[in-house]
């Protein structure tokens, strides 16, 4: 921490005396009070060779760039997508250099001609104290910026390719800046500093922690562990973290394990580790994967510091369940739903459905085979399946292991999933494979006794049916 703080002031020491040799200070700054100045600025910046005048220069202009208001930091971002890109006339000669002598030494020139100059913008911005989490801050004002141009009604298409190619600029930096070697694995205690517990608390996004005393519930019992990656760039700042509870058994309700009054299990007779939030925490760090990392780490070391553990599963939300199942029903022609279903599920549009055991009843024996059609046979626009989170556990290694009808009763569950949760469970021995089967054949690992719940009249999924664990 010590030396993280000694390089910090260094960098400052530099960035003042180089704000000196650029000619200019903050206040200085303040006159150039538009996007277009502050684009130009960037020109400045990457034609610069001095280191101090180049890091002067980087922090001035994310510091202009964070007065701005939103409108003004959209312009801005617009400016850096269209004028930011390759140069052309240096890409056809590199490659016409290549043409003539196709050499390794040729082609590292025309790699080079071909990387956008925003690449170079963003690196030389990196340069400035405090930089990279300034960075992740601004591609969060760029997704916001990409979300409100395709929804715009008269699509500029020309621009929306320029701002998604500048966020993969980001993504593809970000994902080399913040690869696992640079990340650190923290537990999350009581004791840890008051100022990343409060940030826990804002950022869990799954289960809302209602204050100080919910969050001890969550990290002070015996019972109970939380942990979180950083990076040496952010350093009170987490990226993700993970919420568990140790169990002697796989739990099918999340209500139980947030309860407010519950003895605490014993060390000694817990079996179970189960994964019941994780949260990322960084909006600007969309894409950038690093989630799959922190759930191995933890499962390693929880293995460690406890061998009675023998399952780690999770306790997972179906976030896009419940608008998937409500376009299934307006559908007239329905494709995962029989013509029963489609009328049991009217009872969903009661407000208080779940709180009647004959309503329960029929709505469980439509609305299960529903969520095993929408897990194995629902898919995105990249043939992947259709739920989030699904895709994310999928992805590393997890198998779909059990569906738990009204697992979440809370407003947001029945907002989002009509109270429905899934256990993927990380199989150690098996992780691998379900890896490899996904990630090259799409193919979604799942129990039997999910495969069993999907309507005989369907066609075939694209999946593997396990023996039930």
């Amino acid at each position: 921490m010590a030396t993280i703080s000694f390089f910090g002031d260094l960098i400052q020491t530099i960035s003042d005396r180089g704000r000196d040799l650029i000619g200019f200070g903050r206040g200085d700054l303040a006159a150039r009070a538009n996007a277009a100045e502050l684009a130009n600025l960037c020109e400045d910046l990457i034609s610069r060779r001095g280191e101090a005048s180049g890091v002067a220069l980087a922090r001035l202009i994310l510091d202009r760039y964070a007065s701005f208001p939103t409108a003004e930091r959209a312009t801005f971002l617009r400016l850096v997508a269209t004028e930011f890109g390759a140069d052309h006339d240096s890409v056809e000669a590199a490659i016409a250099a290549y043409r003539a002598d196709p050499t390794r030494a040729a082609l590292g020139l025309l790699h080079g001609a071909a990387e956008p100059r925003s690449q170079e913008l963003i690196r030389r911005l990196n340069l400035a104290r405090d930089g990279t989490l300034a960075l992740v801050r601004m591609r969060e004002d760029l997704l916001a910026l990409r979300a409100g141009l395709r929804a715009e009604t008269e699509r500029d298409d020309a621009l929306i390719e320029a701002v998604e190619s500048l966020d993969r600029d980001f993504e593809h930096l970000f994902s080399s800046w913040f690869n696992r070697g640079f990340l650190v694995l923290r537990p999350i205690a009581w004791t840890t500093p008051a100022h990343i517990l409060e940030k826990i608390i804002r950022y869990e996004a799954v289960h809302e922690i209602a204050g100080w005393d919910d969050l001890r519930r969550r990290i002070e019992p015996q019972d109970r562990r939380c942990y979180a990656f950083f990076h040496p760039a952010l350093i009170d700042e987490p990226l993700i973290f993970v919420e568990v509870a140790l169990t002697s058994g796989i739990a099918s309700a999340i209500a139980p394990i947030l309860a407010h009054q519950r003895e605490p299990l014993p060390l000694r007779a817990a079996t179970t580790a189960i994964f019941y939030s994780i949260s990322n925490c960084q909006k600007g760090l969309a894409g950038v994967t690093f989630g799959n990392f922190l759930i191995k780490q933890v499962v390693e070391d929880l293995a460690r510091e406890i061998p009675s553990l023998k399952t780690f599963v999770t306790l997972s939300p179906v976030p896009g369940f419940a608008r998937w199942l409500a376009r299934e029903r307006r559908a007239d022609a329905p494709q995962r739903l029989t013509r029963e279903d489609v009328e049991a599920l009217r009872l969903l549009d009661d407000a208080d459905w779940h709180s009647d055991k004959t309503k329960v009843e029929a709505v469980r024996k439509a609305m299960l085979p529903a969520a095993a059609a929408y897990f194995l046979r629902a898919k995105n626009e990249r043939g992947r399946p259709a739920d989030p989170v699904a895709r994310f556990h999928l992805g590393n290694g997890a198998r779909l292991e059990r569906m738990n009808f009204l697992g979440d009763t809370s407003p947001k569950g029945l907002s989002q999933s009509h109270g429905l949760m899934v256990n993927y469970l990380y199989d150690l021995a098996a992780i691998e494979k379900n890896h490899e089967t996904y990630a090259n054949l799409g193919t979604v690992a799942a129990t039997g006794a999910v495969s069993r719940e999907l309507r005989a009249n369907l066609p075939p999924p694209r999946a593997v049916a396990l023996a039930d664990a």
